[in-house]
């Protein structure tokens, strides 16, 4: 029985033996390979439809990322354009630096106003030059003979316009202390007629309102001379500005008048629609808003809308009559008769 199971045990050996060999020994199949298909024209055109759409979907998102770069670097120059300013190229550190520069100038600069015509800048040298050193001299307010000259260029020649009849200048010192001396001008009279008036250029300066009054409907020609003597019989003026068109130099209807104490200002108001060069001012406090007059001051006139309720009212309460009440007639007993007219009449009398 031994022998037997060996025998069947080696027949199956070797019979997978054989099957091993058989299988090593048999070659690879190589995979075939698919032949390229031939396309048409229909596929062609087709092919070529689909690589154009894909090259443009490339080309816009190009665009769009190009686009989304720019509106950054927009946002990016916006906001140093909110710092730099574009006209003049400087930062706004720069500019307020600037603004402080000429801040300080202004508090050097002396405002002079109300000057003739004919001042010449030895006349306002000779006048300030006791208080200090002086760096500049400038004229402005000058009206040109003719519309092709500049104002500079006519306050060069000397081409004022006929009907021009005062000038301002700014006098610029080297110290501040000097240009509060200056302010001891104020009021001096530099020429017959010419009472002018001196102030720091800054915007700083400040205005007393309490010594002020405001002149309306003045003359268009009319002279700072001529509002200070008319006001002066109120006290002490220290100073009057009429405000005017700058390329005309006409006055623009209105003005202010400074006086040295409050009691002044009391006195002006009494000045009220006085006539001055033929017209009735208007003086009133500065800072009040100026009320027309009224047509008829006793009576006022009611609302619309409360007269409407009053009426409304009126009618129905009845304790609301105003006026005599009438006396209710006797009513009689006797019922009355409706008068009957003949036809014959009727028609007659149509």
């Amino acid at each position: 029985k031994e022998n037997k199971k060996r025998k069947r045990t080696e027949e199956v050996e070797k019979v997978s033996e054989d099957q091993g060999s058989s299988v090593i020994q048999e070659p690879p199949v190589k995979a075939k390979k698919p032949r390229k298909k031939e396309l048409s024209k229909a596929e062609k055109k087709l092919a070529n439809r689909e690589s154009a759409l894909e090259q443009a979907d490339e080309e816009e998102e190009q665009k769009l990322f190009q686009s989304k770069a720019k509106q950054k670097k927009g946002a990016s120059h916006a906001i140093t354009k909110s710092v730099v300013n574009s006209d003049t190229g400087t930062t706004v550190k720069q500019q307020q630096k600037k603004k402080v520069a000429d801040e300080t100038v202004n508090r050097r600069t002396v405002f002079v106003g109300n000057l003739p015509v004919n001042c010449t800048v030895q006349v306002l040298k000779s006048l300030f030059k006791g208080y200090g050193q002086i760096k500049s001299i400038r004229f402005r307010s000058l009206v040109p003979a003719e519309d092709t000259l500049s104002k500079k260029l006519a306050a060069i020649k000397h081409k004022v316009h006929p009907n021009a009849k005062f000038v301002n200048a700014y006098v610029v010192f080297k110290e501040e202390c000097d240009a509060i001396k200056a302010l001891n001008e104020n009021g001096t009279e530099i020429a017959s007629g010419f009472h002018i008036r001196v102030d720091i250029a800054s915007k700083n300066s400040s205005h007393d309102n309490k010594r002020s009054v405001f002149l309306g409907n003045l003359s268009y020609d009319i002279s700072d001379d001529a509002v200070r003597e008319h006001f002066s019989v109120c006290g002490g003026v220290v100073a009057v500005r009429i405000v005017r068109d700058r390329k005309t130099g006409l006055g623009k209807g209105f003005g202010y008048v400074l006086f040295e104490n409050t009691d002044a200002v009391h006195l002006a108001l009494k000045l009220n629609d006085s006539l001055l060069m033929g017209r009735k001012v208007r003086v009133k406090r500065c800072g009040e808003k100026w009320k027309a007059p009224q047509k008829s001051p006793n009576r006022s006139r009611a609302p619309k809308d409360s007269v409407d309720a009053t009426l409304k009212n009126k009618r129905c309460s009845n304790d609301s009559f105003v006026g005599e009440k009438a006396n209710p007639l006797k009513k009689s007993t006797k019922p009355k008769r409706l008068k009957t007219v003949p036809r014959n009449k009727a028609g007659k009398n149509d």
